[in-house]
């Protein structure tokens, strides 16, 4: 299974980077301006976000509009390998510090905060709802978490090419309950 999820990470590497240079940040503005309307939540819903890195599609122009709209915002922290992440409260502006692989991240004076809304970022995603990250569990472990204290929603941002036949399954992988790319959002139920 390790070596499945390592050949498709390559795989999706590069078609993910290709994404990124033929749609660039239009991309990200076409997410922006669909919003989460789809999920027919109230403004006052905690969202958190994700600081893009490398050719990830940008949450930033969506969680602009989402705090214009009254939504309370959050980032991740890392707080360790093994560990789940932490989300901080953030609005736009605030200064950040910077975590390992040149993350930025909420600073420790922010509030902790349980999200309502997890957008999550990915590598691949399939028609079942399940994702490639990099390997290292953190958002599996976080939606597990969040999923024991409250109802959640997870929401991959992903470019269309990104999605797969098929992502390998283990036991500890977490589904999403949404993905939104930029030609829409997409429900995964159960079957």
């Amino acid at each position: 299974m390790a070596d499945a999820k390592q050949e498709l990470r390559a795989e999706a590497l590069r078609r993910r980077k290709e994404a990124f240079e033929r749609h660039g940040a239009e991309a990200s503005l076409k997410i922006a301006a669909q919003g989460l309307d789809f999920l027919r939540v109230k403004p006052e819903i905690i969202v958190s976000g994700f600081a893009a890195i490398r050719d990830e599609i940008n949450p930033g122009p969506l969680m602009t509009w989402l705090h214009a709209e009254g939504c309370r915002l959050a980032l991740p922290v890392m707080q360790g390998k093994g560990a789940p992440l932490l989300m901080r409260a953030w609005s736009p502006g605030d200064v950040m510090a910077s975590a390992a692989w040149g993350i930025a991240e909420p600073t420790d004076d922010k509030p902790e905060l349980d999200p309502d809304v997890v957008l999550v970022p990915l590598l691949a995603f399939d028609g079942r709802g399940y994702r490639l990250g990099y390997g290292g569990g953190f958002y599996d472990r976080t939606l597990r978490r969040l999923r024991k204290i409250k109802p959640i929603i997870a929401v991959g941002l992903a470019y269309d090419e990104q999605k797969v036949d098929a992502v390998p399954v283990e036991s500890y992988d977490e589904k999403l309950d949404w993905v939104l790319t930029p030609s829409g959002a997409q429900e995964f139920k159960e079957i």
